[in-house]
């Protein structure tokens, strides 16, 4: 055998041993508060975006991309599936979005120069989701391709608007709405919820809630 390939398959040898070694040791720190070395996160980046565009070449886009009904029912969607991680127009951060890692993009900066998104780029990361970061193959919950091309027009549209036409765009709306179109609405508005009914407390308890408390307790 010649002598290169055979140091060739050694190093990959004791490579695959090192790193079976590092695994079974539990070295490996899977924290999200504790972020990728440079050329990790760079080379996982980097095997993310060839993946995608590898997907994304046959994906026709709409030619209605830009109808403002396809915007108007995708900030619906938006605003019910995506804002907590994504944030909305002068809207600060949010406390999912700052514990996750990696980082989900902030979808409402304001372009440094005219949009350039990718429609077929983001109908493919909405529909199929992204391994191990957090992001969810919403197709998987029964999100059609109709209401997946509607989010992706909203995104378009939402790093030019300000805060109070984002908020009166999300109520003109119809609210979270898989189908997309009429005759397919898997949303909330056709029926309303009753609300619960609060259980009576015990005698010296006080029915008011502490709320989203992340403080220290009183004792």
């Amino acid at each position: 055998m010649n002598k290169m390939l055979l140091g060739a398959l050694v190093a990959v040898g004791l490579g695959a041993a090192t790193a079976g070694v590092v695994v079974m040791a539990g070295i490996v720190d899977v924290g999200a508060d504790t972020p990728h070395s440079s050329f990790t996160y760079q080379a996982l980046t980097f095997a993310r975006e060839r993946a995608i565009a590898s997907r994304t070449g046959d994906i026709q886009v709409p030619a209605d991309l830009a109808d403002p009904e396809r915007v108007r029912r995708g900030a619906g969607n938006y605003a019910a599936m995506c804002v907590n991680c994504h944030l909305s127009p002068e809207a600060p951060d949010s406390e999912i979005r700052k514990g996750l890692y990696p980082t989900p993009p902030n979808l409402s900066e304001k372009p440094t120069s005219p949009p350039s998104r990718d429609a077929a780029r983001d109908f493919w990361i909405i529909k199929h989701g992204i391994k191990a970061s957090g992001m969810p193959a919403w197709s998987k919950g029964g999100m059609e391709d109709e209401a997946i091309w509607d989010l992706a027009a909203f995104l378009q549209k939402m790093p030019l608007l300000s805060a109070p036409a984002y908020e009166q765009l999300v109520a003109a709306s119809d609210g979270h709405s898989h189908g997309g179109v009429a005759g397919h609405d898997h949303g909330h508005d056709d029926h309303e919820a009753k609300p619960a009914e609060v259980p009576e407390m015990p005698a010296g308890k006080s029915k008011k809630a502490d709320g989203h408390d992340h403080g220290a307790h009183k004792h």
